[in-house]
């Protein structure tokens, strides 16, 4: 059969959605003459490694079916041959790569690839129809409630490339690859930021070496494809794209819309974030710690159990020296009476009556992160100060009028402006060592 296309022209791709009714998601993609059925099912449990995890997990099978080339296929059986377990782990592994599975809870999403017609790049075919199949069955568990965030975090798609008379080939059929000199395979994501990476590479020089300069071509030419693939998926998936790199949702342990709002502008490139009240809770937890960081851990927890998604809460209040580190996790109710300040300042300063300058104290701020199959994260902040002999200022709230911070050349919380007081405030550094504790996860 005569090759009519350019080297650098991809074959006439078709992603049909929905092709079959039963699965949770399913296309049938067809690139050129090959045609590949690829359908996701979810099964409520896990392997047992996985068992006691909170996360998920996700497998494929691949097979060819017994007409899907010229000459009949045999069935696979119990044993499958040494090539369709290689192209499944691939699949498995690339998929796995697109996914945060600890957003899954624990059950499995099965691929299952069965090649209904083959004429080259069936491994390719099959993960690019299975990541537009895994996303719509992603959408499906959203929309019923099953998860709460997507565990799809990023595109995925793949294409064959390969030397063919001395000349590098996109999309290979099985004409060109039955004579490849140099044939490869090439997988690639799309990440939220638009920049493209790497999966997995597999190339082979079949009838000959290759060098840098023409592995740099084929890359080259891959990644073309692999583009013009990615925006057949998104025409396909239509709106059930939109849980491609969907941000989890965070919830906050607040009510006070002003943490809320420096909580987004610092990890809204992360979280979806809403407060408590946003999210339907309104119970409040009795915090029974003894440290800031386990009462900001109960109650983060106690979110998280409620709701199921990744869940916030900070504790904060004031420790000074002189006192033994009172009024410490007791700030708010310092006088018996909660949130009472005026009669917290009115303690403190009697406490210190007989006590000299410097009267050394600290804010401190826990923040304690839990979500759904992840370790906790728990991290603290802290404002270095002293306390005045008497209030200074109008603004802020709590201990504010007392506290002069160092990093404010003396001034009381309560005499700095908002902007002033949340670059070198307690709160602001907890959440800096927050924001720098899951740039270190990736």
């Amino acid at each position: 059969m005569e090759i009519t296309r350019k080297p650098d022209e991809m074959r006439q791709i078709k992603i049909t959605p929905d092709f079959t009714e039963m699965a949770a998601g399913s296309v049938l993609i067809e690139c050129g003459r090959t045609r590949v059925l690829c359908t996701a099912s979810v099964v409520e449990n896990v392997p047992p490694f996985k068992k006691g995890s909170g996360q998920g997990w996700l497998t494929a099978e691949y097979a060819m079916l017994p007409g899907s080339t010229n000459r009949r296929k045999e069935r696979d059986g119990l044993k499958k041959d040494g090539r369709g377990i290689e192209i499944q782990r691939l699949i498995g592994r690339s998929l796995r790569a697109a996914c945060d599975l600890t957003r899954l809870g624990e059950r499995t999403i099965y691929i299952d690839c069965d090649v209904l017609q083959a004429d080259g790049g069936t491994r390719t075919a099959s993960i690019t129809g299975a990541f537009a199949a895994l996303t719509i069955a992603c959408d499906k568990l959203l929309s019923q409630g099953l998860i709460v965030d997507s565990p799809v975090v990023r595109q995925l798609a793949a294409v064959s490339v390969g030397i063919v008379d001395d000349v590098p080939t996109l999309d290979l059929e099985y004409i060109q690859d039955s004579r490849a000199q140099v044939d490869m395979n090439v997988i690639m994501t799309k990440e939220k930021d638009g920049s493209m990476r790497y999966v997995e590479v597999q190339g082979t020089g079949e009838g000959r070496a290759f060098d840098k300069a023409e592995m740099d071509k084929l890359l080259a030419l891959a990644k073309k494809g692999i583009q013009k693939l990615m925006k057949k998926q998104i025409s396909a998936l239509g709106k059930r794209a939109e849980v491609i790199g969907k941000k989890p949702k965070l919830v906050v342990a607040t009510r006070n819309f002003g943490k809320i709002r420096e909580l987004k502008a610092l990890l809204g490139d992360k979280f979806d974030v809403s407060s408590m009240a946003e999210a339907g809770v309104n119970d409040d937890v009795e915090e029974t710690g003894e440290t800031f960081a386990e009462n900001a851990l109960i109650k983060a927890e106690a979110l998280n159990k409620a709701l199921g998604c990744a869940a916030l809460a900070d504790d904060s209040g004031l420790i000074v020296d002189a006192l033994g580190g009172a009024p410490g996790v007791y700030s708010a109710r310092y006088s018996g009476v909660h949130g009472d300040d005026e009669a917290n300042n009115v303690k403190l300063l009697d406490a210190l009556r007989d006590v000299p300058a410097p009267r050394t104290a600290r804010f401190a701020c826990a923040i304690a992160l839990v979500r759904p199959g992840r370790e906790k994260l728990i991290v603290e902040g802290t404002s270095e100060g002293k306390i005045a002999f008497e209030k200074k200022g109008e603004g802020g709230f709590g201990y504010d009028p007392l506290f002069e911070c160092n990093q404010l050349n003396g001034k009381t919380f309560a005499q700095a402006g908002d902007e002033e007081k949340n670059l070198v405030s307690h709160r602001a550094n907890a959440i800096r060592a927050l924001v720098r504790a899951l740039e270190a996860e990736k």
